[in-house]
């Protein structure tokens, strides 16, 4: 019970000074596109700082040392299959906590462009940043066991989401609004 709470208790302290900052990064970029001339600088502001919040403390926990053992399974499904015989609650953790990975990235990309407005597209960034997550886990040693299947459910993740918000999508703002 002390384990669960000192978690829960992390991710409430966390919240209570992110969120703060995090509205303070929308409304100081969103004030920055309205003098850049940007068309949608509040949605592009959301969309980015979004991203950015919602992936963060996923990537976080996935870069963090753990004593477990260090390996690669690159055979699809294989380490999903494994799952079967486990615990109802370590799939949940484990397939529940993958989809969520990028679940902000591919929810709030299409929202953010218009050329990442599309399923494959959303599906390609989130595969690729899995790819190097993934890589990153096994050439640190982190004592995690890198996973093509956690890249395919990160990707799934992203798609997912991306489907959620299918109806906010970027093809509302005009072409060529993304700043460089």
């Amino acid at each position: 019970m002390a384990r669960t709470w000192e978690l829960w208790g992390n991710v409430i302290i966390a919240g209570t000074f992110a969120l703060p900052l995090a509205l303070l990064a929308i409304l100081l970029l969103s004030r920055h596109r309205v003098r850049a001339g940007h068309p949608a600088p509040l949605r592009a502001s959301i969309a980015d700082v979004g991203i950015a919040v919602g992936t963060a403390p996923w990537i976080w926990m996935t870069l963090t040392p753990r004593n477990g053992q260090t390996g690669v399974s690159l055979v699809p499904f294989k380490d999903l299959t494994d799952l079967v015989s486990a615990p109802w609650e370590a799939v949940l953790v484990q397939v529940g906590g993958n989809l969520l990975v990028f679940a902000a990235l591919g929810a709030l990309l299409p929202v953010r462009s218009r050329a990442m407005s599309s399923l494959a597209r959303v599906a390609a960034v989130a595969a690729a940043f899995s790819v190097i997550v993934e890589i990153l886990q096994y050439a640190l040693r982190l004592g995690r066991f890198s996973s093509v299947d956690d890249v395919l459910l990160n990707t799934a993740g992203a798609v997912i989401f991306a489907l959620v918000t299918r109806r906010w999508w970027a093809d509302r703002i005009p072409a060529g609004t993304v700043p460089r």
